[in-house]
């Protein structure tokens, strides 16, 4: 295994994009895995002639699904992160404010 300069400014960033994907794809794994058990559990307590096809089915994979987008957007879209420069300008605000 190579070994890499953990003081390097781009392997750190590496590091950081990586953990960030890592973070993405366990929750997508999440999302995929309890959506099918939440699916299976739906479909097997239907009442004769019921139709799958009904919100309440859909309710959990459709907001989770939106929260699982806004992760994606996070790890993808690298200029869409306005929550890292929310933080850098209230850590500086707060460090202002105390000093």
């Amino acid at each position: 295994m190579e070994k890499f300069d953990e003081n390097d400014i781009y392997y750190q960033q590496a590091k950081k994009q990586v953990d960030k994907l890592r973070g993405f794809y366990g929750h997508l794994f999440s999302y995929v895995g309890v959506n099918l058990m939440i699916a299976y559990f739906n479909y097997s307590n239907l009442a004769p002639n019921e139709s799958y096809f009904q919100f309440k089915n859909f309710f959990t994979a459709t907001f989770w699904g939106i929260g699982l987008l806004a992760h994606a957007l996070f790890v993808f879209l690298p200029n869409f992160d306005f929550a890292k420069k929310w933080e850098e300008k209230k850590i500086k605000e707060i460090m202002d404010k105390n000093k």
